[in-house]
C-alpha cells in the first residue's frame, strides 16, 4: 500500500525519525489513563445511580448498559471523522476535552448536595425514596453522555492511530511488531482496568463519589498530556474524504445495472487486473466470486464498438466493489460478538450487585467493594498477557507461519467458547447463594463469584485482541478506513449492551404473570431469578458460538495483489484457489 504518511507539519515521515514503538508508547499511555477514567465510572456507576440518583434497580442497570453501549456506538462516529474529515490525532485531541468536561460535570455534582436528591437508603423497604428529576436528572445525564461522546469518537482511533505507527514498506517485519502492538494495548487496557478496580473504586467508596469522580479527571488529564507529548514523533495518517461515497457507488451503479448479466470472465470488469497497468505502490483487490451481484457495478456500457463514458455512480472499479464486498464478508463475525458483549454486561451491573448481597468482608476491619470484583480477571491478565506474547505466541508461529501465532479469527472463536463457562459458573453460584440466603439465612463470601469474572477475562484476552487485530488487518487502506473498521470492533461492545438492556425487560415482561413478578423485577435478588437469566445467556452463547463457527468458515480473506506478480484471471490460474479460509 502507497505510505502517505505525514509528520505534525505535514511533511512526508522518515522511517528513523517517526513512528515505532516509540511513538506507540505515547498512544499506549492515553490507552491506560483514559481506560482507567472510564472504567472507574462505569464499573461502579450502577452504586453510584442507585444510591445517589436513587433509579430503581432494573432502571440503573439499564441506565449503565445505554451509557456504554453509546460509548461504544459512538465509535463509528468517531471513525468516520478521524477516516474522512480530522485524522486520528485530532480526534482524539478534541474528544479527550469532550470526555474530560463530563468528568469535570460529574465530579461537580457528586460534590454538591444541591445537584442531587436528598440522601436515603434506597435498601431499606419502607423507604420512599425520591428519584433525581428534572434539572438533577439532566445535569447527570448531560455529564454522563459528554463522557460517551468524547470517549466513544476516543477509543477506536487509539488503536487504528497506534497501528499507524507500524505500516513503514520498508521493513518487512511490521506484521510481527503490529501483532506485539494489539498485545501491548490489550496489556494497556488491562492496567487501566486494574488501577480503576482497585485504587478508584476503594476512593470511591471511602472518599466519596465526588472524590472518585475526580480522581477520573485527573487520570484523563494525564492522558491527554501522553497525547500531545508524542506529537512531534508520530506518523499521521491523512483524512481522504468521506469514506461513505464510494461504498454508495458501488450499490447504486449496481442497481443500475441490475439487468446487465455478470460476466464469467472477470477480466473484462471495469478496472480489473488483466485491463490495466499496476502501479508498484497500489494494492489492488483481486476479484472474488462473493456477492457477484455486486460485479455489475463494474461493466462497462457499450454503443455499438464504442465505450460510453460513464460517471462513477454508474461505473465502478473491481477493487471498488472489492472493498464493499469485504465490508459485508465482516458484518456476521461483528455480529457473533454480540452475545459475548452481552455477558460482559452482566459482570458490571447484576454481577456487581450480586456481590452487594454477600459478605464483602476480606477482614473484620476491611470490606471489599462489590465493584472490585472486576479487577479479578485484570489481575491474571497483567501477567498473562506478556505470557501470551513472549511464550505462546513464538511456540505457535513455529507450528502455523503465521505472525501473529494464530489467526485472529482463531483467537475470537476460542473466546467465544470459553465465555459460555462464565455464565455457567455464574448461575450457579447465583442459585447457591439464593438458596443459603433464603433457606438457611446464610451469606456467602463475595469470593464465590470470582470464578465468572476469571473464566470471562480469559475469554476476553482472546476474543477482544483477535477481533481488533482482524477488524484492522481487513482495513481497506485504499479509502482510508482504518479507524471505521477498528471501530467496528467497539460497535459491537454497544449492540451487546443494549441488547442486554433489551433482554432484562423482555425476560421480566415474558416471566410476570397476575400473580408473580418477573425474574428481575424486584430490587431483591432474593426475590428475583437471577440464576436463570445466566443460564438464558449461557444457552444463547453456545449457540452463538456454533453460529460463529460456521461464519467465520464461510469468510475468506481478500488478498491484496502484488505488484511484482499478477496472477492471470482466466485460463492459468484462479486467484479464488489461492485464498486462506479462516479457521
Amino acid at each position: 500500500m502507497e505510505d502517505t504518511a505525514v509528520d505534525w507539519r505535514g511533511r512526508p515521515c522518515k522511517p528513523n525519525k517517526h513512528g515505532g514503538m516509540t511513538a506507540a508508547v505515547f498512544v499506549l499511555g492515553l490507552q491506560a489513563f483514559e481506560m482507567m477514567a472510564i472504567a472507574a465510572v462505569g464499573n461502579n456507576l450502577i452504586t453510584y445511580v442507585f444510591n445517589e440518583m436513587h433509579f430503581p434497580l432494573s432502571k440503573s442497570a439499564n441506565t449503565v448498559t445505554n451509557f456504554i453501549g453509546t460509548v461504544f456506538l459512538l465509535s463509528l462516529f468517531g471513525g468516520f471523522l478521524s477516516d474522512s474529515y480530522l485524522g486520528s490525532f485530532w480526534t482524539m485531541l478534541i474528544s479527550g476535552f469532550i470526555e474530560l468536561s463530563g468528568f469535570i460535570l460529574l465530579s461537580v455534582q457528586a460534590h454538591i448536595v444541591q445537584l442531587r436528591p436528598a440522601q436515603c437508603n434506597m435498601m431499606e423497604v419502607s423507604s420512599s425514596c425520591e428519584e433525581a428529576k428534572g434539572y438533577k436528572a439532566g445535569i447527570f445525564y448531560g455529564a454522563l453522555y459528554l463522557v460517551a461522546l468524547g470517549s466513544g469518537c476516543l477509543k477506536p482511533n487509539i488503536i487504528s492511530h497506534g497501528a499507524d505507527q507500524f505500516r513503514n514498506n520498508n521493513d518487512l517485519k511490521q506484521s510481527k511488531k503490529l501483532s506485539t502492538f494489539f498485545n501491548c494495548a490489550y496489556f494497556a487496557f488491562c492496567t487501566g482496568e486494574l488501577v480503576a478496580l482497585t485504587i478508584l473504586v476503594w476512593v470511591q467508596t471511602h472518599s466519596g463519589m465526588d472524590v472518585g469522580f475526580g480522581v477520573s479527571t485527573a487520570a484523563m488529564a494525564m492522558g491527554l498530556m501522553c497525547l500531545i507529548s508524542g506529537s512531534f514523533i508520530y506518523r499521521n495518517q491523512p483524512p481522504r474524504g468521506t469514506i461513505f461515497t464510494p461504498i454508495a457507488q458501488v450499490f447504486v451503479a449496481a442497481i443500475k445495472k441490475r439487468k446487465q448479466i455478470s460476466p464469467s470472465n472477470a477480466g473484462i470488469l471495469h478496472g480489473s487486473q488483466k485491463n490495466m497497468l499496476t502501479n508498484v505502490t497500489t494494492g489492488n483487490l483481486i476479484h472474488t466470486q462473493k456477492f457477484r451481484f455486486l460485479d455489475k457495478a463494474c461493466i462497462k456500457t457499450e454503443t455499438g464498438n464504442e465505450m460510453i463514458d460513464e460517471s462513477p455512480w454508474r461505473l465502478c472499479t473491481v477493487s471498488q466493489v472489492e472493498q464493499v464486498k469485504i465490508l459485508l464478508s465482516v458484518i456476521p463475525i461483528f455480529a457473533c460478538t454480540i452475545i459475548f458483549n452481552t455477558i460482559l454486561a452482566q459482570l458490571q451491573t447484576f454481577s456487581v450487585q450480586q456481590g452487594t448481597a454477600m459478605n464483602t468482608h476480606l477482614t473484620k476491619n476491611f470490606q471489599i467493594p462489590p465493584a472490585s470484583l472486576q479487577s479479578i480477571p485484570y489481575m491474571m491478565l497483567i501477567f498473562m498477557v506478556p505470557l501470551y506474547e513472549t511464550a505462546f505466541v513464538p511456540m505457535a508461529r513455529k507450528i502455523t507461519g503465521k505472525d501473529s501465532g494464530i489467526s485472529p479469527l482463531q483467537r475470537v472463536g476460542t473466546g467465544l467458547f470459553i465465555a459460555t463457562f462464565s455464565m455457567v459458573s455464574a448461575a450457579l453460584i447465583e442459585n447457591k447463594r439464593r438458596n443459603n440466603a433464603i433457606k438457611f439465612h446464610k451469606t456467602l463470601s463475595i469470593f464465590w463469584i470470582a470464578p465468572q469474572f476469571l473464566v470471562f477475562g480469559l475469554s476476553e484476552m482472546f476474543t477482544a485482541v483477535g477481533l481488533v487485530e482482524f477488524f484492522y488487518k481487513q482495513s481497506i487502506k485504499a479509502n482510508g478506513m482504518q479507524s471505521f473498521l477498528t471501530a467496528m470492533t467497539y460497535s459491537s461492545y454497544s449492540f451487546g449492551f443494549y441488547l442486554s438492556s433489551l433482554l432484562v425487560s423482555l425476560v421480566n415482561k415474558i416471566t410476570s404473570s397476575g400473580s408473580s413478578t418477573g425474574w428481575l423485577s424486584e430490587n431483591d435478588l432474593n426475590k428475583d431469578r437471577l440464576d436463570l437469566f445466566y443460564w438464558l445467556l449461557a444457552a444463547l452463547s453456545l449457540i452463538n458460538f456454533f453460529n460463529y463457527i460456521f461464519w467465520s468458515r464461510w469468510y475468506s480473506y481478500n488478498p491484496i495483489s502484488s505488484s511484482l506478480h499478477t496472477p492471470p484471471l482466466d485460463g492459468v490460474e484462479d486467484p479464488q484457489k489461492k485464498v486462506i479460509s479462516a479457521l
